[in-house]
């Protein structure tokens, strides 16, 4: 991890501890103990069951108003199912025609068909270390669990299925897609309140168990900060047999290091630590080549393999990297 964002120069990489909470800033969302978790729902603490309230009122306002109509314009159904027979129109699909009842009753009749709409959406959230770290308003993973929940009520107000994987370098969490409102909510509650075992990052870990998983056609969103080599060929299985979208987190303070003198920073997923001295140009000069490089080449990966990539920070909002890509994907649909 600590090759990931730092001083490749100097054979080593740094990422910034998580900060410290600012005077009358709010606190972060404390996780429950591992025995609190263990205990089932009635061991979630108020704060959480308060935070998914509020995050299922805010997301239903954004999914009614901004994103009802492109999520379900986006996301078609898997095949088409017979509804009914009707007389022959002007304008209809001669090959629509149904030569048996149109035989029958002297005239033409055509058969009509429906979207099969009913999807399943899977949303794969990467809990490792690197996601508890944040400099802006909320932590990686706040941010995570956010546009998850947005995801979810979506699919919710669509009939669609649901479920969740929660990863780190193992399997922490699996909920199977679902229907309904309560479901949704609860995939809220367990984003906010897992706590996870594991402190690393193993995303081919987490798409072999998804391939395995998955038995038919679904809507995956993964949602990682992608740090991790060695990702083109895991990403390539799982995009071939499924709808993947890659969600990208990110945190401004990861694109450039401060000039704050001599620092200690932390990896979250090792603990190794390193002091750096950040008022030297040649160190933060290297460092944003570093972390340019390997977002570029991130982005190329996902270009040769058909993935889409959404790219959400810290330090703003979910709402028009979500509508960039409703939008973007929709276009693409139509000029096909």
């Amino acid at each position: 991890m600590l090759r990931r964002l730092g001083l490749r120069v100097a054979g080593f990489g740094l990422r910034q501890a998580p900060p410290e909470p600012r005077p009358g800033a709010s606190a972060p969302v404390r996780r429950p103990p591992p025995e609190a978790r263990r205990r089932g729902p009635a061991a979630v603490p108020p704060e959480i069951l308060r935070q998914v309230k509020l995050i299922e009122l805010r997301t239903r306002g954004l999914v009614n108003s901004l994103f009802a109509g492109e999520y379900r314009s986006v996301f078609k159904g898997q095949g088409m199912e017979f509804s009914e027979v009707r007389e022959y129109q002007p304008g209809d699909e001669v090959r629509s025609i149904d030569w048996n009842v149109t035989a029958r009753m002297r005239r033409p009749f055509v058969k009509r068909y429906i979207e099969e709409r009913e999807l399943t959406v899977m949303l794969a959230v990467d809990l490792s270390g690197s996601e508890r770290f944040g400099t802006r308003r909320r932590f990686k993973s706040e941010l995570a669990s956010e546009l998850a929940a947005v995801l979810a009520m979506s699919a919710v107000r669509n009939n669609d299925r649901v479920g969740t994987l929660l990863f780190t370098d193992r399997i922490e969490h699996v909920v199977p897609p679902r229907k309904g409102r309560r479901h949704a909510l609860r995939l809220i509650r367990d984003l906010l309140a897992f706590e996870p075992v594991g402190r690393g990052t193993d995303i081919p870990m987490a798409t072999e168990y998804l391939n395995r998983m998955l038995r038919h056609h679904t809507i995956i969103f993964l949602v990682s900060d992608f740090a991790q080599e060695g990702l083109e060929r895991p990403l390539k299985l799982l995009a071939q047999r499924h709808d993947l979208v890659a969600v990208s987190v990110e945190d401004p303070s990861e694109h450039a290091l401060p000039d704050v003198g001599l620092a200690r920073f932390i990896d979250p997923e090792t603990g190794e630590s390193v002091d750096v001295d950040t008022s030297d140009a040649r160190v933060r000069t290297e460092f944003e080549r570093a972390v340019t490089t390997e977002r570029e080449a991130r982005r190329r990966l996902l270009r040769r393999l058909a993935v889409d990539e959404v790219v959400v920070s810290t330090g703003a909002g979910i709402i028009e990297p979500l509508l960039r890509f409703f939008r973007t994907r929709e276009t693409r649909a139509r000029q096909r």
